[in-house]
């Protein structure tokens, strides 16, 4: 059964910022000559692991709503030079926007069921998600979305 996860973007004020900060870090490995694996590290391992890389993905939280989501790839435990174990969470490069939901502020990630996750709406999007970032984000802000 497929499990999905939810996690604050923190640093990030839109889906552009986000992807235009994937773009740089894709440029940057490809400068070195090596291929970037976009990863989101983190302290907890996900201890339904098997679920999420049945499908899943890590919907990111920008600006108090989930906009975006990235599937999921492979979820790889370790242990920092510190001696912290950690978890570097593997996902596709690619951004699939979302229908925006609603998150109040929290730490770490969330497990996020499947039917309780937003829908996609694809990069043209139909009716509201067909309006300008900034207009949603403004109508969102005052209570009309």
């Amino acid at each position: 059964m497929t499990l999905n996860l939810v996690k604050l973007c923190v640093g990030i004020s839109s889906v552009e910022e986000l992807q235009a900060h994937l773009d740089f870090r894709i440029s940057e490995k490809r400068a070195l000559g090596q291929i970037h694996e976009p990863t989101h590290t983190t302290r907890m391992v996900p201890k339904r692991a098997p679920e999420l890389l049945d499908g899943g993905s890590l919907y990111w939280v920008i600006k108090g709503k989930v906009q975006v989501r990235q599937i999921l790839v492979d979820i790889r435990p370790f242990t920092d030079g510190q001696g912290i174990k950690r978890c570097d969470l593997v996902m596709e490069p690619r951004l699939i926007l979302t229908e925006w939901q609603p998150r109040r502020a929290f730490q770490g990630w969330r497990y996020l069921k499947v039917e309780d996750s937003p829908r996609d709406i694809g990069n043209s999007g139909s009716g509201i998600n067909a309006l300008p970032p900034e207009l949603r984000s403004e109508l969102a802000n005052l209570g009309l979305l």
